[in-house]
């Protein structure tokens, strides 16, 4: 009744005034921006705080005692709350400003560099995006720790019963998405939190594509960390946020040296300032810190069980329509996925089908889309990827299914 109740007050229409993006034409058509996967758009009221921020404040935080100073370390640590409360972590210091999900990866990556040894063991999925394949990868040539692989099947989910027969004593970190970016699948992050935990394992969550549609709970889901970006979450590039568990936090040595991050220096001696701090070396990204808490805040009054229930018409609908095409295969078909179709039709190279739906004003991905392992499982070079976002509409899905009916016509 709640997700009734909440759509009940859901306009899209509405919502599509507050993206000046989606009034623009592309090669003389309307734009129809179906690539939400790999950025979403930004909403008027987070370009405002941006502009508000440069126009009325901008200053250097944590520094200063003029009221600039002031004024912007007050709105960057309120960011901080805001993200503390959306993800439900216990304490605002387990809140890391970053860059994005790539640098928080390597920040959890590099700090496991001085606590693994040979014959540890870390586990990744067959899912996952190359950036949270790259960086185990390297940790294991550092560490001579072994990197194991969970298995995928052909609907695009992940054996669990393979994943559990890999686990042991010697398993010491398990990475996994939260979603997959490549096929949407939503993969079971509260069992292989648990299964993890049972033989002594942390677990990282990347997040990076489930915090877009799902709020993400994590002391209900009990991870140890969690990763997202705030540039697919309508908020700015640039910025992104690593959760971790204040236990994990403090067994991790300092990723970069400089400014911010030290409590004393000396020649002889340097030490390190509490959480967060010792993760925030240098002048941060001030601006998008404030704006990502502004994209929640734009969000959250709209509803996530809103957002949700209404991608799920749209990838419905879009999966009904794209499966009338003769000869269009869908990759990831699991029962549980966020709104991402990939798909190919037959022979014809997935770059030639975006190139010609380009010119019709819609954007898509093509590609392997930074999962090349799950292309290659496939047998595929790439697919075409269509992301559907909360101010998406059925109308843009049939100017969608159409294009892509005239490119196949145009490329067989």
């Amino acid at each position: 009744m709640k997700v009734a109740t909440e759509k009940a007050h859901f306009n899209v229409e509405t919502i599509r005034k507050d993206f000046p993006i989606l009034s623009r034409k592309v090669n003389g058509y309307p734009l129809v921006y179906f690539d939400n996967a790999a950025t979403s758009q930004t909403p008027q009221q987070v370009i405002d705080t941006i502009v508000d921020y440069y126009s009325r404040y901008n200053a250097n935080i944590h520094r200063g005692v003029h009221t600039l100073s002031q004024e912007a370390t007050d709105a960057y640590e309120e960011a901080r709350i805001k993200i503390q409360k959306h993800f439900n972590a216990e304490k605002s210091h387990e809140i890391i400003f970053t860059s994005g999900t790539t640098h928080a990866i390597n920040l959890v990556a590099s700090g496991f560099a001085s606590l693994l040894k040979k014959g540890d063991e870390i586990i990744v999925s067959a899912l996952e995006h190359h950036s949270n394949i790259v960086p185990w990868q390297m940790l294991c040539e550092k560490t001579g720790a072994q990197l194991k692989v969970i298995p995928m099947g052909e609907e695009g989910a992940l054996k669990m019963d393979e994943f559990e027969a890999l686990l042991s004593e010697r398993t010491k970190l398990v990475f996994v998405n939260h979603v997959s970016n490549a096929l949407g699948t939503v993969n079971p992050v509260k069992e292989i939190i648990k299964k993890a935990h049972e033989v002594g394992a942390a677990v990282l969550l990347d997040g990076a594509q489930a915090a877009p549609h799902i709020k993400a709970d994590v002391q209900e889901l009990d991870v140890d960390f969690y990763v997202v970006s705030a540039h697919k979450m309508c908020g700015p590039t640039g910025v992104g946020v690593l959760y971790g568990k204040e236990e994990w936090l403090n067994k991790l040595p300092p990723y970069q040296g400089g400014g911010e991050m030290i409590a004393t220096v000396t020649f002889e001696k340097t030490t390190y300032a509490d959480l967060p701090h010792k993760f925030e070396a240098g002048t941060p990204n001030i601006c998008g810190g404030i704006a990502f808490g502004a994209a929640l805040d734009y969000m959250n009054n709209i509803g996530f069980d809103t957002i949700a229930a209404y991608e799920q018409e749209l990838l419905e609908y879009a999966t009904e329509k794209l499966r009338e095409i003769e000869g269009l295969k869908i990759y990831g078909t699991s029962g549980e996925k966020t709104a991402v179709i990939s798909f190919n039709i037959g022979d014809i190279h997935p770059y030639d089908i975006g190139t010609i739906i380009d010119k019709l004003g819609i954007a898509v991905r093509t590609g392997h889309h930074c999962a090349q392992p799950v292309m290659d499982f496939y047998g595929i070079p790439g697919t075409v990827r269509a992301s559907f976002a909360f101010y998406n509409t059925k109308e843009e899905i049939d100017v969608f299914v159409k294009a892509v009916e005239r490119a196949k016509n145009m490329l067989s």
